[in-house]
């Protein structure tokens, strides 16, 4: 099966590393799809879909998707793009996770979330942003405190109320406009 998220329905790609430290690789909105998109389902998938943010998605059959592309060039090149900016967004992740700091690491994926469903409030633990950001609570916390402190957002139990995104856009990497761009 093939599923498209609809409205706030956010989906991660999680690495699952042996040691309990699994690392988010992917975000996938109203933007995209998941589910053997690119295998067509042939092969096993390298990494965990884990569903972030709840909500309605459009399923169909991985066959009828299939079929869909054989008759159709502009779908089959849409596809094929698609695959390309999921791959743009894999390497940029991989180069911000390398270079940039857990804040503006942790400004960049609220505001993903934020552009991905539409809202400002994303409901989130800070346990697992930190899980997805292959960090520690303890720095997640700080860096969550910290926009706090400022103004930026406030917190309630498993939420995250962004009230500036323009004073959380200057504190995040360029990471997602460079996949944007793309």
């Amino acid at each position: 099966m093939v599923y498209f998220p609809c409205g706030s329905s956010l989906v991660s790609f999680l690495v699952v590393n042996g040691d309990g430290r699994d690392v988010e690789t992917l975000l996938v909105g109203s933007e995209g799809a998941v589910g053997g998109i690119v295998s067509q389902g042939h092969l096993p998938a390298y990494t965990e879909i884990v569903v972030q943010f709840g909500g309605p998605f459009v399923r169909m059959k991985l066959s009828d998707l299939a079929a869909a592309k054989e008759k159709s060039r502009s779908l089959r090149a849409l596809f094929a793009r698609y695959a390309d900016c999921l791959l743009a967004q894999i390497f940029q992740s991989n180069s911000c996770n390398a270079i940039h700091s857990i804040e503006q690491r942790t400004a960049k994926w609220i505001l993903s979330a934020m552009e991905r469903t539409g809202d400002s409030t994303v409901p989130l633990t800070q346990d697992k942003l930190a899980a997805m950001l292959g960090v520690g609570r303890t720095y997640t916390s700080k860096v969550i405190n910290g926009f706090k402190r400022e103004g930026i957002l406030e917190t309630r139990r498993g939420t995250l109320f962004v009230n500036d995104s323009e004073a959380l856009k200057a504190k995040s990497c360029q990471c997602n406009d460079a996949v944007k761009a793309h």
